[in-house]
Parts: structure tokens; C-alpha cells; sequence
């Protein structure tokens, strides 16, 4: 219920459909105002001024004011490494008026906007001040939004079903619907959301007419829903999902980095690719640590990532690796299952003991913030794949940051890593940023935060009754009609 609490993708989905953001991105990565009206740059680029819209009204029919936009930056900060950032350098962050939040920063961040407009998870949603006051780290139990729709918690089944009703207080803008910028209009009276673990019965659900829409559809569905005249299959990210293999820093073996820079070595990304996607046409491999068809994923790629599996058990050998089985959690997402069957395979095949551990969803969001030992419930490896946003820059990248305890789950630490981010931050200049970019990922290659494994076109289809679904590279669910 939290949007803040994880950067789960189907959190940042739910989010969306019940809070709003102070600035939205199109489908062209352009920022735009949101709940917004505006905002002014001080000359010295130290202070930067935001008005509210009016008309803006939370579910529960109070009027959305300056103090609670602050409060939800501040508790979303706690939670964001861009946040956390943007609080670094800022002297003053408060509500001079009901409509008006000023940023006052040490030093000027052009990046400021952008930041709070980002479409990584998760992004600054905006609630009420007596509910953003929550600690971030304890969850909120109050759905109150901001956005067309209201949250349904008496409807609510977790792990099987999710309601959703429009809500009719919510005013849009007035600019045609783009990424998450633009009119939100809710012309669906209710979002139902099931969760249905098998494929093939989500499938054969979608081809009777008993959902409309299938968020993600395994390779070996496609031909059967591709000839069905009532369905259309397409794909929402034309980039791509990087799939991340996430190694704990935290705890052995992988806190060893001579045991990363083995697995490093050993994957062969297309065999992970072909083995959890099955259709050539979907996936491209990508040696590279921000995503390929993004602004910082150009270039020649990394030679340290070829496949190596000789030169992966000289370092296992060399590493004083003890025998610690590596603990993997296995999603029971058909592409990530698969995934973590051909990681154990790796990793025992280049020495390394392995404990696989096969759960649902909630199950690894949960036990994936544990960073206690193995023998207490911790784990070692998780794989999971992120959208292009969450990975096309560097301070949007969830799994490239050095914050150690503060960072996303394996807690990499890295201080050169983190000024590199800041540094990047600091310029606008687009061959500057490329050179820090490159920077980063060469650091990368000494720390592993994460092996990259490829990204891949997530295949979704929905039915012809419904109007061709809008998203930024996810579902969004406003402007959708059906019949």
C-alpha cells in the first residue's frame, strides 16, 4: 500500500493510479508541471521556486496544499537515492504559502526538476501531511491519494485482488495525456486488478472475455493470443527490462568481490536471455551497466562480461572462497524462474555452492530487505528486472548507487561511485555527462554491484474492446476506455 516503501514495479503501478506528482514525464522524457502550475530558477540557480494548480483535492476531499507536498518530498527523500541527494544539498525546503514550496540549495542542481519528475521507482507521490509525517520506515496504513483514483482497501485481497474507483474530484490538466504528464482522465469507472500466478490461465482469462488485459504474456503464449482477432498483443517499453542479477554486499560470499568479478565474468548473457524469454525477437544483450538504446548506453560495451567460465573458476580458487552456499531467491515469474535455474547452474558449475529458494512476489519484496546472515533468513543473490527508467541515468539508477546500508537491497558501498553521481548531477553538459557516465561503469566493473544479464521486450496484450493503453513504459490506466 505504501508507495514509497519498495521499488517493486507493481507498487510504482498502484501508486500511480492513486497519487499525482508535482511534475510528470512525457513519452519524449521531457518533464513537465503536473500538479504543478510552474516554477522559477533564482539567477544564481541556488533557489527554486513551485506553485501549485489549483483545484487540486486529495480522496478525502481536503484541498492539497504546499505543507503536504513538502512532507511527501521530505518522507520520499528518506527512501530515494535521487531524493537523499537533492536533501544534501538543500538548506531550506519548506511552504512560504499554501501554494507555494521553495527549494533553497547550496549549490545549484539543475537536476533538481527532472528529479522530481522521475519516472524511477519510486517517484515523489504526493499524500497528505498528517500521513507523510509517518516515519519512512514504518508503512502507512491511510491510502488517501492525490491521483483519478481511489485505493478500495475493503476490497482488498493481497496476492489476489486489487480495487480501484475513479475518483470524482480529481482535475486534470488540460494538455493531451503523455508518460505520466498531461490530462490524467479516469474513464473507467473501476480498475480491478487480479493476480493470477499461471500464465496460461491469465491467458485463456483474457481470450473469453474474463480480463481485458494481461500485463506481461510469456513467449510461448504469443502465436495462440496472436491469432485471436479480439486480442492485440504489443509491447509497452520499445527499450527494453534490464535484468539484473543483485549480488548482497552485505554478507558472504558475495561480500568477497573477487567472488562478483567471478560471476561477472562467467554469465554469457544470451543464454540467460534465450533461457527465461524464448523468443529471439524479444531480447538483445547488452554489456553495458546503464541500458543500450538510453543516452548513456552507447558505446562498445565492457569486455569484462564475456562468458568466461575458465577464467570465472580461477578467481572462485583464488578467491579464499570457504564453500558459504550462495542463497538465491527464485521468483515464480516464468522469465525469472528460469533465471535463477540457469544462475544456479552457473554459479555450481564455477564452484560455488547454491541453496535455491523458489517464492512468490510479496515474498521476495519482503525477504529481500533482510540484511541479516543467511542462517537468520538473509539471502545471497536476487534476480529482477527493472524498466529502462529506472536504469537510464545515473542518479535514477536503483542498482548503481555506493550508499552501502543506505542503498537498494545488496548495499554496495562506494564512495567514488557517489561522487561520481553527484558530479554528474552538477553539470548539464550532455559530453560531460557522458564522460562521468563511462566513468561510473568502469567503477562498476572493480565493485559489481549487480551483473547486467541483457534486457528483453516485455510482450503484454489486451483486448480489442480496449482502447490501446497508454504508459511511459508501464501500464498507466487513465484515458483507457472500454467497449
Amino acid at each position: 500500500m505504501d508507495p514509497i516503501w519498495t521499488t517493486s514495479i507493481a507498487v510504482r503501478t498502484h501508486g500511480y493510479l492513486v497519487y499525482d506528482t508535482l511534475f510528470g514525464t512525457d513519452a519524449a522524457r521531457q518533464v513537465r508541471p503536473q500538479m504543478a502550475d510552474g516554477f522559477e530558477t533564482s539567477s544564481d540557480g541556488c533557489t527554486t521556486t513551485i506553485r501549485l494548480r489549483p483545484g487540486l483535492t486529495f480522496h478525502d476531499g481536503t484541498r492539497v496544499l504546499a505543507r503536504d507536498c513538502v512532507a511527501s518530498l521530505r518522507r520520499w527523500a528518506a527512501r530515494n537515492a535521487g531524493g537523499r541527494f537533492i536533501l544534501s544539498v538543500t538548506e531550506e525546503l519548506s511552504a512560504p504559502d499554501d501554494v507555494t514550496i521553495r527549494f533553497r540549495l547550496a549549490t545549484p542542481l539543475p537536476m533538481l526538476v527532472p528529479l522530481l519528475g522521475q519516472l524511477a521507482s519510486p517517484p515523489p507521490f504526493i499524500m497528505p501531511e498528517r500521513i507523510a509525517l509517518t516515519d519512512p520506515h514504518t508503512r502507512i496504513t491511510d491510502p488517501t491519494g492525490s491521483g483519478p483514483f481511489r485505493f478500495l482497501p475493503g476490497e482488498w485481497v493481497p496476492g489476489s485482488r486489487i480495487a480501484y474507483a475513479r475518483f470524482e474530484g480529481y482535475q486534470p490538466r488540460p494538455e493531451p495525456p503523455s508518460g505520466t504528464s498531461g490530462g490524467k482522465r479516469a474513464l473507467l469507472d473501476r480498475v480491478e486488478w487480479q493476480v493470477i500466478a499461471d500464465a496460461g490461465t491469465a491467458a485463456s482469462a483474457l481470450q473469453r472475455g474474463e480480463v481485458d488485459w494481461c500485463e506481461a504474456v510469456p513467449a510461448a503464449l504469443l502465436p495462440v493470443l496472436r491469432r485471436n482477432a479480439d486480442v492485440v498483443v504489443a509491447t509497452l517499453d520499445p527499450v527494453g527490462f534490464p535484468v539484473v542479477m543483485r549480488l548482497n554486499h552485505a554478507q558472504p560470499p558475495f561480500d568477497n568481490p573477487a567472488l562478483r568479478r567471478a560471476v561477472l565474468a562467467a554469465v554469457d548473457q544470451e543464454s540467460f536471455l534465450l533461457g527465461g524469454v524464448g523468443d529471439p525477437s524479444l531480447i538483445q544483450p547488452c554489456h553495458r551497466f546503464f541500458p543500450c538504446g538510453t543516452p548513456f548506453g552507447a558505446g562498445p560495451g565492457l569486455a569484462a562480461m564475456g562468458g568466461n567460465l575458465e577464467a570465472a573458476r580461477r578467481l572462485v580458487m583464488s578467491s579464499g572462497y570457504d564453500g558459504t552456499p550462495a542463497v538465491i531467491l527464485a521468483h515464480t515469474t516464468p522469465v525469472l524462474h528460469q533465471m535463477a535455474i540457469i544462475a544456479a547452474d552457473l554459479l555450481r558449475r564455477i564452484g560455488i555452492a547454491v541453496d535455491l529458494q523458489v517464492m512468490d512476489a510479496p515474498a521476495m519484496v519482503a525477504r529481500r530487505i533482510s540484511a541479516e546472515p543467511v542462517s537468520r533468513g538473509g539471502w545471497s543473490l536476487f534476480l529482477v528486472w527493472l524498466e529502462s527508467a529506472q536504469a537510464e541515468n545515473p542518479l535514477s539508477h536503483i542498482a548503481l548507487g555506493g550508499e552501502g546500508r543506505a542503498a537498494w537491497p545488496g548495499w554496495p558501498a562506494s564512495e567514488r561511485i557517489e561522487a561520481l553521481k553527484r558530479a554528474w548531477a552538477a553539470t548539464t553538459a550532455g559530453e560531460e555527462q557522458r564522460r562521468i557516465a563511462a566513468a561510473l561503469e568502469q567503477e562498476a566493473l572493480e565493485l559489481v554491484p549487480y551483473v547486467p544479464l541483457g534486457q528483453f521486450r516485455q510482450a503484454t496484450a489486451h483486448r480489442r474492446s480496449l482502447s490501446a493503453p497508454l504508459g511511459a513504459g508501464f501500464p498507466l490506466f487513465w484515458n483507457i476506455r472500454k467497449g
